[in-house]
């Protein structure tokens, strides 16, 4: 169904998407966009029907919307056997003792660039830390020169332009396809090196490793440090920067996060379950199916709506409420194929990173939250955010009241 007075492509929707959760999925749970000929679901049990039931809905659209400037297939589009076996060769690139080295590499590079910042009292929490954070740590863990972040920065711009986007001109297009060869041809040497001279990098397990007699070419590991790339990158930021405007908008569960920092998983579960940094996951229907609201066609693009998903009352008691301590998100399962929000994903393609990510993030909070004594938002600061298919704040100016203790004495 389509209501000509609303669209998600809107300015209006872009400005506040949560103030049109409730009308959707009350109203129009099953919303066609004529402009992109395109269905929009909003219901949790509509999303998590389609995430899991992965015949009548394929990732296939993902060749037209990735895989150009992803340099080759990524895992969201692979199946069966080569599914399986590729997706072990991940995952141990983000568990065990890889995932504790992994910690330590996130802890130095936080240590490292927050050491200025924290002496000033004062600092863009996403754009002086967060977005050269993210770039950088990713670069280490993949055992690339973390020094090169800023052009790595820019040819990630247009691959996330490209992979985002609704609609692109024929400019525009050409600019993210030029982003993606400069960011192969740069990847493509360290590949061939590490497959000579092997280290403890994710590259070099990525290019030496097999698993039921699957090897990688190096279009295929190309493809998937492109993948990780921006699955560790995008997200990153956003969520670190939303996890402290919920924090200081709710000051009594702040200082319930810094009594006991044992609710710092909590509070990023629920982070990510009320605002979830990537609101869209899309899908192709590979036949007509029929939802309580409409008929999506075989053949469409489905974007499933994990924002509006997040916050259905069928799924969440009072989803509309930031709260660390709710009972029905449950924080041990939250970063599993368990998790009860739909942040990661769920199915057969949830994200891969889901440990990574959190290491990440309770790290750098862990070590922010001791050293912002007094942290409050800028005054005059008017927050806003911005994305559609990915969101997070544009900015996050913090003043606070820097403690005595250098960070390097937390490394």
């Amino acid at each position: 169904m389509h209501d000509p007075r609303f669209s998600v492509l809107s300015e209006d929707f872009a400005a506040a998407p949560h103030r049109y959760y409730s009308r959707l999925r009350e109203h129009a749970p099953v919303h066609h966009e004529p402009a992109a000929d395109s269905w929009f679901l909003s219901r949790y049990r509509d999303v998590r029907r389609v995430l899991t039931d992965h015949e009548a809905f394929t990732t296939e659209t993902l060749q037209v919307r990735a895989e150009p400037v992803m340099r080759g297939p990524v895992l969201a589009q692979m199946t069966g056997a080569e599914h399986t076996a590729k997706r072990k060769i991940v995952v141990r690139g983000f568990t065990g003792q890889v995932l504790q080295d992994q910690t330590r590499v996130i802890r130095a590079n936080a240590a490292e660039l927050l050491a200025p910042l924290l002496a000033q009292g004062r600092m863009d929490l996403v754009n002086d830390f967060g977005k050269p954070f993210a770039v950088r740590v990713t670069l280490d863990v993949l055992g690339l020169d973390k020094e090169d972040w800023r052009q790595v920065t820019a040819w990630l711009a247009g691959v996330g332009e490209f992979i985002t986007s609704i609609g692109l001109t024929p400019e525009r297009r050409r600019h993210c396809l030029d982003c993606a060869e400069a960011l192969e041809g740069y990847l493509v040497p360290a590949i061939e090196q590490r497959r000579r001279h092997p280290g403890e990098d994710l590259i070099s397990l990525l290019s030496t490793t097999a698993f039921d007699g699957v090897t990688m070419t190096t279009r295929e590991v190309t493809a998937l440090v492109v993948n990780v790339l921006v699955a560790a990158v995008e997200p990153a930021d956003k969520t670190l920067g939303l996890l402290f405007k919920h924090l200081i908008d709710h000051p009594e569960q702040l200082a319930q996060v810094r009594r006991d920092p044992a609710l710092l998983s909590a509070a990023i579960a629920e982070t990510l379950r009320y605002t979830p940094p990537v609101q869209l996951i899309p899908r192709r229907a590979e036949r007509d199916s029929e939802f309580d609201g409409g008929v999506v066609p075989a053949g469409a693009t489905v974007f499933c709506m994990v924002g509006a998903a997040n916050r259905d009352p069928e799924a969440f008691t009072a989803p509309d409420t930031f709260d660390i301590h709710r009972q029905d998100l449950g924080t041990a399962r939250s970063f599993t194929a368990a998790a009860q929000h739909l942040a990661f994903g769920t199915g057969l393609h949830q994200c891969v990173g889901a440990a990574f990510a959190r290491a990440e993030i309770e790290t750098v909070a862990a070590l922010l939250l001791p050293q912002l004594d007094g942290v409050r938002l800028r005054p005059g600061f008017a927050y806003r955010e911005a994305g559609l298919y990915t969101r997070g704040p544009v900015a996050l100016p913090l003043d606070f009241t820097p403690v005595p203790e250098p960070v390097a004495a937390l490394r």
